[in-house]
């Protein structure tokens, strides 16, 4: 009997083991093709994300350019050394992904563009919004180097030191008046409240370095900073007001007029329709991350209408448009073209009141302006079509007119027609520049507030300055391409961008169907530009398309 026991045990280890063993030789069998398979090399960090941009055929990275100085100009004598190497340690790496300078014939210009938040490789994609947003704001094409900016192209100046009997009236002093600080300024920056370091930090290409480390404190003052007095700005057609603070700076005040997942009326013409708070803070982001740093910074707050305007403000006009509500909410109208009665008041909720806060700019007397007309202007009649919207070879006669028959105001106007066909904005009839800087110079994206009206519709018609022009700058283009990535997809960054928004945290600022617009419009804007392409190639001209303010940035070419 035991001698039998011994026998069956014996058998059961063997075939166990010959199970063990037949099932290592089919593990290794099934697992021998895919050894076999060709694989990449290890790449340094980040640079899946430069092999991806190869893949989709992009051109050269880098945006050394007239139209973008340095880095950093907080401090104007700092030295720029470090950043320098590091962003041409990117430009290497990026010429070793064989990434080529110049446009091809046969190259692809229909970049693939993720609309829908599934289907996309998650290994691809990056942990969170926010870190695509640093890895977006940390890449390349928002990091070139640049030589430093000569003196004459800062838009002002701090007056050098003086003599001690003199100091009296040339330093900055506060009056007497109530809720002013009683403050001194003198020629170190350190002294300087972020409101006038963002003054003078603005240059002939841009209103602020694409790190700024004034960014942070300049908006968390228009977002806390105590209101001492409110009064209405004087023209448009809406209720805006001037908030001043104790430290002697200001913001433009657009105060919430309906709700963020409100779409515009369909029958109602883009020249009747509200001006949104969330429109001004979204503009401001999303020029950013455009990479064109032309909107003043603009942050959302919540206003006491009672405390930080009604009892604060000495604009009598104003004062006597407040008024209590059925509800007990305190409202009010002020006095203006369209919408300023008590059928369109204003309400807090109720004395909350969400709205937008813009730094303003310099005072006309220090920074004159110059506003010019568009050339693509609306005729802003119910009835009548402008000339563009009638003649497709319009831009042909528009090139051959100073200031769009050189240097790049041609290509500054279509970054311009870019921004707001993302934003849906039909109401860009004028746009400003600083006088001082003559014709060279960029195009200051002012008043948004009636962008982000639609998500259902897309507008066609504010495309088509780049339809019938045919011109886009190369580092307008390729940041792009790269927002069409999965990695750096413009509606994520944009929800991430605005999430740090202190309005965030009552809801967020851009509903989801606006941030798919997004998306969606960015890519009719790449075919745009691949239509142009295929036009151009045609006809003979490819290269025309492409403003290369790239590699020949010293080159002036007419007509933008």
């Amino acid at each position: 009997m035991m001698l039998r026991m011994r026998c069956r045990s014996r058998t059961i280890c063997l075939s166990l083991a010959f199970i063990t063993i037949f099932l290592h030789l089919l593990l290794a069998f099934v697992s021998l093709p895919i050894y076999h398979q060709s694989c990449d090399p290890p790449l340094p960090p980040r640079t899946h994300i430069l092999r991806d941009l190869a893949r989709t055929s992009y051109t050269s990275v880098g945006v050394s350019s007239p139209a973008e100085p340095p880095t950093d100009t907080t401090q104007r004598d700092s030295s720029s050394k470090g950043a320098n190497k590091d962003a041409k340690d990117h430009v290497w790496a990026l010429s070793e992904m064989g990434l080529s300078v110049r446009e091809g014939k046969n190259t692809s210009m229909n970049t693939p563009v993720s609309v829908g938040r599934h289907g996309t490789n998650r290994a691809e994609v990056m942990e969170s919004g926010l870190s695509k947003l640093e890895a977006l704001f940390d890449h390349p094409l928002y990091n070139m180097p640049s030589p430093p900016i000569p003196e004459e192209d800062w838009l002002l100046k701090v007056k050098p030191k003086i003599k001690a009997s003199e100091k009296s009236s040339q330093m900055w002093v506060s009056g007497s008046q109530e809720g002013y600080e009683n403050v001194q300024w003198n020629s170190s920056s350190n002294s300087h409240p972020p409101w006038l370091r963002f003054h003078l930090g603005i240059s002939r290409w841009q209103l602020f370095p694409h790190h700024d480390p004034n960014m942070e404190p300049l908006t968390q003052q228009l977002a806390t900073h105590r209101i001492v007095s409110a009064v209405q700005k004087s023209g448009g057609t809406q209720l805006k007001l001037v908030m001043s603070f104790p430290n002697y700076g200001q913001a433009m005040f657009k105060p919430m007029k309906q709700e963020r997942d409100e779409e515009t009326n369909y029958n109602l013409y883009y020249f009747s329709d509200f001006e949104r708070h969330n429109a001004e803070i979204a503009a401001f982001h999303l020029d950013r991350i455009l990479g064109y740093r032309r909107v003043p910074p603009v942050t959302g707050r919540l206003v006491d209408v009672v405390k930080e305007i009604k009892d604060v403000t000495t604009d009598r006009k104003l004062a006597r448009t407040f008024f209590t509500s059925p509800v007990g909410s305190m409202c009010f109208y002020g006095q203006c073209s369209y919408y300023c009665s008590t059928e369109h008041a204003v309400c807090g909720r109720p004395r909350d009141l969400e709205a937008s806060l813009a730094v303003m700019l310099p005072d006309l007397s220090l920074a004159a302006r110059r506003s010019w007309r568009s050339p693509w202007r609306r005729s802003y009649s119910r009835r009548k079509l402008a000339k563009w919207e009638s003649d497709p070879d319009y831009c042909s006669s528009v090139k051959k007119n100073p200031p769009y028959n050189k240097g790049t105001r041609l290509v500054d106007f279509i970054d311009m027609v870019i921004l707001d066909f993302l934003m849906g904005n039909m109401d860009r009839h004028h746009y400003e520049t600083f006088e001082k800087f003559g014709n060279d110079t960029f195009l200051l994206h002012l008043d948004n507030g009636r962008a982000f009206g639609r998500h259902s519709k897309d507008e066609p018609s504010i495309l088509v300055p780049l339809e019938q022009c045919c011109r886009i700058r190369r580092s307008t283009l390729l940041r792009l391409r790269l927002l069409s990535l999965p990695q750096y997809r413009l509606s994520d960054v944009m929800r991430a961008s605005l999430s740090q928004d202190p309005l965030h945290s009552v809801a967020p600022l851009l509903s989801e169907p606006h941030l798919a617009a997004l998306d969606r419009r960015l890519k009719t804007v790449l075919e745009a530009v691949s239509r142009c392409h295929k036009r151009q190639s045609e006809d003979g001209g490819d290269d025309e398309v492409i403003f290369d303010d790239i590699t020949h940035k010293d080159t002036v070419t007419p007509a933008g």
